[in-house]
């Protein structure tokens, strides 16, 4: 079970990753056209008129690819003096537990972002013209890959492998 799960943690790190990029893709493009609308606002007196849904898009995007990419890695912020005075048993079960209700939590941003999705889909962004639902498309997509990456921890953990990841992102802040 080992062995196929550095497999496929390989292939999740791969996944981490480019959901990273294109988190930081979209966060540097908000900055962009938010900088753009200032300027034409200030410097030109006119405006963009489709500045702010499209940043608003943009950051929906890079808050839930980034918030999965921090389940895989482990950087949420969490409450660590309980798990220190406990036994390590206790605290890789307080962890499973964590990576559980993380997982559960997942789930329901995807199924109830896909029906919010699903219903505002019949509806039109007025200054872009594309469906209102697709606001929604970033919560689906974070939501499956914190499922994904919450049961990724948990099965390492089963299988006696440590949870820290194998990514790109991981490898580089640990040589620091």
């Amino acid at each position: 079970m080992q062995s196929m799960m550095k497999s496929v943690a390989r292939g999740l790190a791969a996944l981490s990753d480019l959901a990273l990029w294109l988190a930081g893709l979209a966060m540097v493009a908000m900055t962009l056209i938010v900088g753009a609308q200032v300027f034409f606002r200030y410097a030109l007196n006119s405006s963009l008129v489709w500045s702010e849904p499209v940043s608003v898009l943009l950051m929906g995007w890079f808050i839930f690819l980034g918030s999965a990419v921090g389940t895989r890695e482990g950087f949420h912020l969490s409450f660590d003096l309980l798990s220190s005075l406990v036994s390590p048993q206790v605290r890789l079960a307080m962890e499973s537990l964590s990576d559980a209700i993380v997982l559960v939590f997942g789930a329901a941003m995807a199924f109830y972002g896909w029906q919010l999705g699903a219903a505002a889909w019949g509806a039109r962004m007025p200054a872009l013209g594309l469906p209102d639902g697709i606001s929604m498309v970033p919560v689906v997509l974070g939501g499956g890959l914190v499922v994904l990456f919450s049961l990724e921890r948990l099965l390492r953990r089963f299988a006696g492998l440590d949870t820290a990841s194998t990514s790109v992102a991981h490898q580089k802040t640990s040589e620091v």
